[in-house]
C-alpha cells in the first residue's frame, strides 16, 4: 500500500460557540475562542489517499487532480470564510479542527478519482491539529443562528 499526501492552506475566521450552553459555560469550556466575533487561523489541510499505483502510470492518484478536488469543495468555500456563518456543508456545527477533519473527509470521500482516502490531517495553528481516519463519528449540528445573538453586540 502506498500513500500519498497532499498539502494546501487556507485562512478563516470562527467562534467555537454552543448554543445549549450558557454564556458563562462557553466562555469556561471555549475561552477565547468563544470571542464574540470570532478570530482567525492560517490553517494547513493534509488530504492522505492510500492505495496501489497505477501501472500505466506509477500514481496513486494524480496530485493534479488532487489538488483540484481540493480547491473546489473545500478551499474555494472556506478560504478567506467566517466557518460559522459563510461555508453551507458546516452550517450548525461547531468549526473545531476535530469536527473540520469530519466535515471535510464528507465533502472529498465519494470524489476522489482513484485511491481511496486514508486521513484528513487540519492543523489550526504550529502547534494544534486534528487527524481522522473516517471511522464512524457523529457531529452534532445546532441551529445556525444561534452563534451569534446579534442583540448581545447592541
Amino acid at each position: 500500500m502506498i500513500f500519498v499526501t497532499r498539502k494546501t492552506h487556507f485562512s478563516a475566521a470562527h467562534r467555537l460557540y454552543n448554543p445549549t450552553f450558557s454564556d458563562e459555560r462557553n466562555e469556561d469550556v471555549f475561552d477565547k475562542c468563544n470571542n464574540f466575533w470570532g478570530h482567525g487561523h492560517n490553517y494547513v489541510l493534509e488530504v492522505t489517499v492510500k492505495g496501489l499505483p497505477d501501472p500505466d502510470t506509477g500514481y496513486v492518484i494524480d496530485l493534479k487532480k488532487l489538488k483540484a478536488l481540493l480547491e473546489e469543495v473545500i478551499i474555494d468555500k472556506v478560504d478567506h470564510r467566517h466557518l460559522n456563518f459563510d461555508v453551507d456543508f458546516l452550517q450548525g456545527v461547531i468549526p473545531t479542527v476535530e469536527n473540520l477533519c469530519v466535515a471535510f473527509w464528507q465533502q472529498v470521500e465519494h470524489r476522489l478519482p482513484s485511491g481511496e482516502l486514508h486521513c484528513i490531517r487540519v492543523f489550526e495553528s504550529e502547534s494544534n491539529s486534528a487527524e481522522y481516519f473516517g471511522a464512524p463519528v457523529s457531529v452534532p449540528r445546532y441551529p445556525a443562528t444561534h452563534a451569534y445573538n446579534l442583540q448581545e453586540a447592541v
